[in-house]
């Protein structure tokens, strides 16, 4: 491979992330924690849509483990976001002339 086409990969490679990060946005995960009692929806990029609490937890006397549970459910989202948007750029780079150990940037 000469330079050229190198640098013609490289920039292919380049549009296929710049694509790859609009479309992380319009993947959804949701975190849940609690058995199902706190839910969050959140995109691969990591951006929260919505969180929901069922009724049976909104009680004053509740309240440290309603928080305890919002923090469960947004760290169960995250995680699932990080492995779809490492999905996604591990399909991207299938195949591609990338040398050993090179780690593409996280998103």
């Amino acid at each position: 491979m000469d330079i050229e086409q190198l640098m013609k990969a490289a920039q292919n490679v380049q549009e296929q992330l710049t694509s790859a990060q609009a479309g992380l946005e319009k993947i959804e995960v949701e975190g849940a924690s609690g058995g199902g009692l706190v839910k969050v929806r959140a995109t691969a990029k990591g951006r929260i849509l919505s969180i929901a609490i069922d009724d049976s937890l909104v009680q004053l006397s509740e309240k440290a483990m309603l928080e305890d549970l919002i923090a469960a459910a947004f760290n169960d989202a995250r995680s699932k976001a990080d492995a779809a948007s490492n999905d996604e750029m591990g399909r991207l780079t299938a195949g591609l002339p990338l040398p050993p150990g090179f780690k593409l940037p996280n998103f």
